[in-house]
């Protein structure tokens, strides 16, 4: 195994497949929504809703883009995992030392997600084929999501 090669195997680590982390998915954008939305409503009001007028684009952007970019990332700082991928026992670790994510590690996964979404969202997908359920994103962060606990 050369030095570039990932110390983390099936041997020692169970990794989260397709299904639990599409699951997880759901459960991580229905917080975000639960999140934005009422934000939004603050910010802009109930008119917002049915007028059809453009928000504010820097109030927008930040409450749209760049509140779930942080939260997402102090998730994965602290707690190595999003609640979405708590409900289902997984967290996501540095892939040759399975240590937590660094900062850099954390926005580089995130910024990549966008890189698995725009072709089709292949790289999502490249889960379900994956040996060690890696998304694009895992790869480029390098990253994988295993189950936190040994016997789940």
């Amino acid at each position: 195994m050369s030095s570039c090669e990932s110390q983390i195997d099936n041997e020692e680590y169970s990794f989260v497949g397709f299904w639990p982390r599409f699951w997880a998915s759901i459960v991580d954008t229905i917080v975000i929504v639960l999140i934005t939305l009422p934000l939004i409503h603050l910010v802009y009001g109930e008119a917002y809703w049915g007028s059809g007028r453009v928000a504010s684009i820097e109030s927008n952007f930040l409450i749209s883009y760049i509140l779930p970019l942080a939260v997402v990332i102090l998730f994965w700082l602290y707690k190595s995992a999003t609640p979405g991928k708590m409900v289902v026992h997984a967290k996501i670790v540095d892939v040759k030392t399975g240590e937590n994510l660094t900062t850099k590690q954390s926005f580089i996964r995130y910024v990549a997600y966008y890189v698995s979404l725009i072709p089709l969202g292949i790289g999502f997908l490249w889960v379900a084929w994956d040996p060690k359920k890696q998304g694009w994103h895992d790869k480029i962060a390098g990253t994988v999501v295993i189950y936190s606990n040994r016997d789940t």
